[in-house]
């Protein structure tokens, strides 16, 4: 096409696919297989041996989510990504592909419920701590940090919370100690580039707003290529030394032949393989056509949410709003940092009336759908007290953000007006 660097806008119609070969097809093919002809006994030993990349088995990799995986890469800048069958699924492999039983990792407390779950109960029963700090002091990150903490973790605009990660701060002390910086960007996809600010791993749930019409689960891992992990080989044993899972491989040699991959090399052909958490091809064509209208999504998300966010300032019986334009001090100097063209589609906000009000104004709600997801075209909003949150004590409540009278919104594609209209009458439900 073009040997000038291509614009996001570009890359999410063109990456990874020009047309088929074959039958001149524009639009990428459904290749619903499962396995694939060797075109002989020594093409089939050097794809097992890593010799060469190509298919072997739609568990650990296929052509339409291939093609999803060059445009993910590209569109982020990485050098290779691997699509699996949910962004917890990503979570948990981003993660696993680094610790093992007696390891830790050090993550920020402004996390998604479904991930704090996993990393404070899950990974821990299998072995693995996870250690939490508060993203507002980085250096608690180093200070949390011993010889076998293997990652750190964040989410660039946390849900509830929205106050941005402070990824440049964080991903720089990690480099000095060989950590990597993993950072879940779901809630900002094209708004920030964690890569370009040092993170070494960027995952999202693509089910939120890079599929965007809330129609197929799925999540990408992508490897920013840009992280040394034989600097400090202590920190990343996983990756440099034998693995007995695939023939006593060293993924940071192994991989060499095949540019800066080690990370996500091991991550298909170890995990994927083994656990199976495989995304589908049709759910990967479906999540393809998202990603081509993205850049132009992701910005009406974003104007539309904040003019949300302004008018709920304004509103009787609104006690806060929580939403990065209307941030100050650092938490606002961190969002115009890491943010470009928008703040996001999410808002939150808290009604006077607590848990009573909260449940009356999603009860009272025409056009918002209630549904526990975000990222979807069209608006979505949820009262966690009476859902995901509803069993937390005071002490929960507060290290969450989320209290008695708060609402969550994803702000979808519909026209303003009719947005503020909805809201209008149901906050008038509520009061």
């Amino acid at each position: 096409m073009s040997d000038r660097k291509l614009h996001p806008e570009t890359l999410a119609l063109h990456a990874g696919w020009r047309a088929d070969p074959a039958t001149g097809a524009v639009a990428p093919p459904i290749y619903q297989t499962t396995s694939y002809q060797f075109e002989s006994t020594q093409h089939a030993a050097d794809l097992f041996a890593l010799r060469q990349l190509g298919n072997i088995y739609t568990r650990i990799g296929n052509p339409t989510i291939d093609i999803l995986e060059q445009r993910l890469a590209a569109l982020e800048g990485g050098a290779a990504a691997l699509a699996v069958a949910s962004g917890q699924a990503a979570s948990a492999f981003a993660i696993q592909n680094l610790a093992r039983a007696g390891d830790n990792i050090v993550s920020s407390t402004d996390l998604y419920g479904g991930t704090w779950n996993l990393f404070a109960n899950t990974l821990r029963d299998q072995g693995i701590e996870v250690r939490f700090v508060d993203p507002e002091d980085p250096q608690a990150f180093a200070r949390a940090t011993d010889a076998r903490t293997r990652a750190y973790y964040a989410e660039t605009l946390p849900n509830p919370k929205l106050t941005v990660f402070p990824i440049a701060e964080v991903a720089e002390i990690g480099r000095k100690a060989g950590v990597p910086l993993i950072v879940d960007n779901t809630a900002a996809p094209l708004l920030a580039r964690p890569l370009e600010h040092g993170a070494a791993i960027v995952v999202y749930s693509t089910t939120k707003y890079i599929g965007g019409h809330g129609t197929s689960i799925g999540g990408v891992i992508i490897d920013g290529g840009n992280f040394d992990w034989t600097a400090h080989p202590e920190r990343s044993p996983t990756l440099n030394t034998p693995d007995a899972s695939y023939h006593g491989a060293v993924w940071a040699e192994a991989a060499k032949p095949l540019g800066p991959i080690a990370y996500i090399l091991r991550a298909r052909t170890v995990l994927l393989r083994d656990l199976g958490a495989a995304l589908s091809p049709f759910n990967a064509f479906q999540i393809l056509q998202g990603v081509e209208t993205l850049p132009l999504r992701i910005t009406r998300h974003s104007e539309n949410a904040t003019a949300v966010a302004k008018t709920l300032s304004q509103t009787p019986g609104v006690t806060r709003v929580i939403h990065p334009s209307l941030q100050t001090g650092v938490q606002r100097e961190r969002a115009d940092r890491y943010l470009s063209g928008g703040y996001g589609g999410l808002v939150g906000f808290e009604l006077a009336g607590g848990r009573e009000a909260g449940r009356a104004f999603i009860d009272g709600l025409k056009l918002f759908y209630h549904v526990a997801n975000i990222g979807d075209a069209r608006s979505l909003a949820i009262h966690p007290a009476s859902t995901t949150h509803s069993q937390l004590s005071a002490e929960e409540q507060r290290a969450t953000g989320v209290s008695d009278g708060y609402v969550r919104l994803s702000i979808g594609l519909e026209h303003i007006d009719d947005i503020l209209a909805d809201l209008t009458q149901a906050l008038a439900a509520a009061r």
